[in-house]
């Protein structure tokens, strides 16, 4: 992985920088060692480097000041939420300041009348789902993470969870934002009423990964919770007849609140991990919930039902809540379970056309004979974002180097038969270097115009989401013509 160089003058002057953001936030900073460790890298954690130093504001007010010293004595700056992120979009700088965002973590308004919560950026997911429960609503974006991921990650990655399938990813659910850009300017975009007129500032925003600013107050949609919820679990003898079940359900019209996709392995390793009760032998297994008032519902299940026999699959419904509950802690557990098969993983994230599944399927089991290593399938079938895991052991010489190369070429194979690189997990620096797979070189010329509107200094998570001039090179990109260079836009580092 090539990241910009370590600028060795700002290193030079850190006593200076510490003391300057110590004067902006006296509690807040952290410069030893011991401490900055804690940040040396999010969820992509084969990758490591220490921040040069990190501050945590507990204000908007600081986080604008500790933006215009940045900007004035040109220091990169890299924001953080939980660090659950597992694209490297946090991976800090050694010549950078870390803003870590865990401290303004208030709710600031629960507003039922217009449906929507007003929250600090350090809130997490579930916390707004706990915080008006009682009163039954709840916020539909669940990351398998939502008990860690804040607010503000998610608006940065624009995360998803099990049920984005109905109820859209966090771009579906937000009002507004307050964001404080390059320089210390506070901007609030939309509001509780969602309306911000002119340019859809709000959407680029969502899914900017720290590009563009920094995120201090969220406005989100809140919902009541469904009157009924039943919960299926679909097994198939065959990886791909669960996939054409998927294609054949949503080709049906029929929209359920989750669909969720796992093989055989993964559901072995899930079953050992928490014992959720999930079918033996099941080559492939979907988990559906249908939700809404009865009548829906009754319809939902009665057709998931008659698709998936057709499919030759078999049924199963969850009886009561308890056990509803446990079917879909299995597979918000599918991660941590995976440590049972082996040391290491890399959970890969790409979209695809539904109809396109089997196909995919198939050729990921090709290309894991081809790199010899494992992986599982766990992932938000509904809407064909998938989750390989690839799994691996670090301490085996090379076995690194082909996880990565296994996971580049499955998200090439997402591009190839209609999909994109990225569902929810953002391109941070793991799909870095694959951006030209996916875009053109005027479309990367007119995201970097927009990063270059807002940062003029590139100062903000640099050496993220935009791809090296080297990496064109390599994937064979780059072609000089009439004496012209290239890709302008691109770092040459």
């Amino acid at each position: 992985m090539l990241l910009p160089p370590t600028d060795a003058s700002i290193v030079a002057r850190r006593a200076e920088i510490i003391a300057a953001l110590t004067a902006i936030v006296p509690d807040g900073v952290v410069a030893d060692e011991s401490g900055l460790s804690t940040f040396d890298t999010d969820g992509l954690s084969t990758y490591h480097q220490m921040p040069l130093v990190c501050v945590l504001p507990s204000s908007r007010e600081q986080v604008s000041e500790i933006l215009k010293y940045a900007e004035a004595e040109g220091i990169p700056i890299v924001p953080r939420g939980a660090g659950t992120s597992l694209s490297g979009g946090a991976l800090p700088r050694e010549d950078g300041i870390l803003i870590g965002m865990g401290r303004m973590k208030r709710i600031l308004d629960i507003d039922y009348e217009n449906g929507c919560v007003v929250v600090e950026p350090g809130v997490t997911n579930l916390n707004i789902t706990k915080a008006v429960e009682d009163n039954g609503f709840y916020y539909a974006p669940d990351p398998s993470s939502q008990v860690a991921c804040t607010i503000g990650g998610n608006v940065a990655e624009n995360s998803g969870g099990l049920h984005c399938l109905k109820y859209g990813l966090t771009t579906n659910n937000l009002l507004g934002v307050t964001i404080v850009v390059p320089g210390g300017e506070i901007v609030t975009l939309g509001g509780k009423s969602g309306c911000q007129g002119g340019l859809d500032l709000l959407g680029l925003v969502t899914g900017s990964e720290g590009l563009l600013g920094v995120v201090v107050e969220v406005v989100v949609k809140i919902l009541r919770k469904a009157p009924v919820t039943r919960t299926l679990m679909a097994s198939f003898d065959t990886v791909p007849a669960a996939g054409e079940c998927v294609a054949a359900i949503i080709a049906e019209g029929v929209v359920p609140a989750a669909m969720e996709f796992m093989d055989r392995r993964a559901a072995e390793a899930i079953e050992a991990y928490n014992q959720p009760g999930y079918p033996a032998g099941a080559e492939g297994i979907l988990i559906i919930d249908a939700d809404g008032v009865q009548a829906d519902v009754t319809w939902t299940v009665q057709r998931v039902t008659e698709i998936v026999a057709q499919c030759g699959g078999r049924t199963v419904e969850a009886t009561d809540e308890k056990q509803r509950a446990r079917i879909w802690s299995g597979r918000k557990a599918a991660f941590a379970a995976m440590g049972r098969l082996a040391p290491d993983m890399i959970c890969m994230d790409g979209s695809i056309p539904r109809h396109a599944l089997p196909q995919v399927m198939a050729e990921m089991e090709v290309l894991s004979r081809q790199y010899g290593l494992g992986f599982c399938n766990v992932f938000h079938a509904g809407d064909g974002n998938l989750h390989p895991l690839i799994i691996f052991d670090l301490m085996k010489e090379g076995e690194f180097e082909r996880a990565e190369a296994f996971g580049a070429d499955i998200l090439r194979l997402c591009v190839k038969v209609g999909g994109v690189l990225s569902g929810e997990h953002g391109v941070g620096v793991e799909k870095r270097d694959l951006m030209t797979d996916q875009f053109s070189e005027s479309d990367l010329e007119q995201q970097h115009r927009i990063k270059c509107a807002f940062d003029s200094q590139g100062l903000f998570n640099p050496g993220k989401v935009f791809p090296t001039l080297s990496a064109c090179i390599e994937q064979g990109h780059l072609h000089v013509h009439g004496a012209q260079l290239p890709h302008p836009h691109l770092p040459r580092f």
